[in-house]
């Protein structure tokens, strides 16, 4: 966790700003103005979430802005109506609702000397360890259970940290969480020069551990004073053999990383993608491992290219995908052709027309294309898709494609993120504040029709360590069990 999740990987899931650093975030708001604003935010999600109250019946719902409005009734800054806002949208435990955490708030609250809690979690089953820890205490240790935290039970503070997280469970507020927590901690109590700790080591044995919280300049010399752990790099593409009959492929992300200018433009993935395979089966590989751990997701005309050598039929990402028609998503699709010529020859033009045609509050399915097979050679081994908690978006749809269609063995741990969910983001913009608030305006159903809201599982379940080790133990683990023949 030395590197957070980077920037546009939050900002294709989970918590990246929308917000300039010229904002001025202490600046006060008035409480009508602040209250319009959570009436516009309540109306603006009725209108426009595909289903709002899936998670919270529109009684609890109800209950809980009658409960905000009341807590805006005297001034706060500009920051404190974000988190009231934001808040209020992550109660309906809805990934694709939220509003983008302003990101220069706490940058700067670090860039100026703040200090923040110096140890990165790992989460297992709602209990909270010690991932990686640069607090220079002898009392703590990687792998140690966190208990509490200034007598407060631990437990407690990952529910008051994740209340500002929308997500749909708590996996996926506590895979976030993992990368995130000295941030939320601080949303909580602001400042803190240090911090008591309740542990518990492997040996059951339960101690306490002072430790000082550190500025970035504190964490950044400790982070390079650690010994080094093995991490996975979430912008690296690998293709390889492994052994003389197992090939390795990394795809890394689903789009242009090595050129944001032209982010969504596949030529030279594609490149990447079809030598890699040439060269798997020039080497006579039989099976083949597919590692998407830590993977951001993308967009399917770049994974397309890269399943496509598997299968000999065609296949598609999604079984159905039904969008609900709104005024706030036709304005956002009407947004995107106006900023874009183009895009009024493309599927904007087709949802625009979809959005005119169908009544406000209904919906109507749009239809996700067949993505054909390669022509000619394709890899006929056995495949091994890997997976973990930090396998996003269009990766997620990856895995679901090769687990559901049959093409694939999936291992590794479940994803946090969901292949039957409510996604397909656009926004509508608050009218006092400005801030833009993330719907989903569609259901979109794994290509097994399974609707129930959920991850993929995976066939093989092999657990992250809790402690970091200075090798990648997940894969050591996978290529022991294929070495015996395992399915599950």
């Amino acid at each position: 966790m030395k590197n957070a999740l980077p920037a546009l990987v939050l900002a294709l899931f989970a918590t990246l700003g929308n917000a300039t650093a010229a904002t001025d975030w202490s600046e006060t708001v008035p409480p009508k103005v602040a209250q319009a604003d959570l009436a516009a935010l309540y109306d603006g999600l009725k209108s426009a979430h595909y289903n709002l109250f899936v998670h919270r019946s529109r009684a609890d719902y109800d209950a809980r802005f009658a409960e905000t409005m009341a807590d805006l009734r005297t001034p706060l800054t500009r920051f404190e109506l974000f988190l009231a806002l934001q808040r209020f949208t992550a109660y309906g435990q809805v990934a694709h609702a939220r509003i983008d955490f302003p990101t220069p708030v706490y940058a700067a609250y670090r860039e100026n000397g703040g200090r923040a809690f110096p140890i990165y979690l790992r989460i297992v089953d709602g209990r909270a360890y010690v991932g990686e820890d640069y607090s220079g205490s002898d009392d703590v240790e990687p792998g140690d259970e966190i208990l509490a935290i200034d007598g407060t039970p631990m437990a407690e503070w990952l529910t008051r940290t994740a209340r500002t997280i929308s997500a749909d469970s708590p996996y996926i507020a506590h895979s976030l969480l993992e990368s995130s927590f000295p941030r939320y901690l601080w949303v909580e109590l602001g400042e803190r020069p240090h911090f008591t700790l309740r542990l518990r080591n492997d040996r059951g044995a339960v101690h306490e551990a002072r430790i000082a919280a550190l500025t970035q300049t504190e964490l950044t010399k400790a982070i390079d004073q650690a010994p080094p752990v093995f991490e996975l790099d979430f912008i690296a593409r690998d293709a390889r053999m492994l052994t003389d009959s197992i090939g390795y492929l990394r795809p890394g992300p689903f789009y242009n990383v090595e050129d944001p200018q032209r982010l969504w433009d596949a030529s030279a993935f594609m490149a990447f993608v079809d030598s890699a395979f040439e060269s798997f089966l020039e080497q006579d590989a039989q099976t083949l491992v597919i590692d998407l751990r830590n993977n951001p997701g993308g967009d399917n005309s770049f994974s397309d290219a890269m399943v496509r050598w598997i299968p000999d039929h065609p296949f598609r990402f999604a079984s159905r995908f039904l969008v609900r028609s709104s005024d706030e998503a036709a304005a956002s699709n009407q947004a995107r052709i106006d900023a874009n010529s183009g895009a009024a020859q493309g599927i904007s033009a087709v949802y625009a027309k979809a959005f005119a045609d169908t009544p406000r509050g209904e919906t109507f399915p749009f239809e996700i294309p067949l993505a054909e097979p390669r022509d000619g050679k394709r890899f006929d081994g056995t495949v091994y898709v890997l997976v973990n908690r930090n396998s996003y978006s269009n990766a997620v749809n990856v895995a679901a494609i090769m687990q559901d269609y049959g093409w694939g063995i999936i291992a590794g741990e479940p994803t946090a993120d969901y292949a039957t969910t409510y996604g397909a983001m656009e926004r509508f913009t608050l009218p006092n504040s400005g801030f833009e608030v993330g719907f989903p305006k569609a259901l979109i159903i794994r290509p097994s029709g399974d609707t129930r809201l959920g991850g993929v599982q995976p066939d093989l379940v092999i657990d992250t360590p809790i402690r970091p080790a200075d090798h990648d133990v997940v894969l050591d683990r996978l290529l022991a069990r294929i070495s015996e023949g395992a399915s599950r």
